[in-house]
């Protein structure tokens, strides 16, 4: 039986499963133990900061990190219990509610992201040489584009 991929497709497919794994894992466990923070939460806390005004509905905040409703609710609900983050309702549609950074979770993401950029570093792009890095960074922005439906299907 064929799988319809050639060994070398097979092999970029599982090191690009494989790497992202490990360094998830290892980004992860550096944010838990130095800071107390999973990967999740402190990819919350850089959207809000990035963000002009600061603030971000729930709904585009899972969207953003890629996670479930149910899932964000949670973490949020972590987040907010840690005083990291408030939940406010929104203004322009009282309904739904906005998430924003309390200066606590301000303050913790600012040492954070000192830990997780030299992780970011030492992990990652210390493994590159320049050019590599931007080949690497050129192929995920093209994979990470909608993908075009063939020609003349609907």
């Amino acid at each position: 039986m064929t799988t319809g991929l050639d060994p070398g497709g097979l092999a970029a497919w599982r090191g690009f499963l494989r790497v992202h794994a490990l360094l998830w894992r290892e980004l992860e466990a550096n944010l838990e133990a130095s800071h107390g923070i999973s990967l999740g939460a402190y990819d919350v806390l850089v959207l809000l900061d990035e963000t002009p005004g600061g603030r971000l509905r729930m709904s585009q905040l899972a969207s953003a990190v890629l996670m479930t409703s149910g899932g964000f609710t949670r973490l949020a609900d972590r987040l907010v219990r840690q005083r990291l983050i408030v939940r406010e309702r929104c203004e322009s549609d009282r309904r739904g509610f906005e998430l924003a950074l309390t200066p606590a979770g301000r303050e913790l993401l600012e040492v954070a992201r000192v830990t997780h950029r030299a992780d970011i570093r030492r992990l990652f792009l210390d493994r590159l040489a320049p050019g590599e890095q931007e080949l690497l960074g050129a192929l995920w922005q093209r994979l990470a584009s909608p993908v075009s439906s063939p020609a003349g299907s609907s």
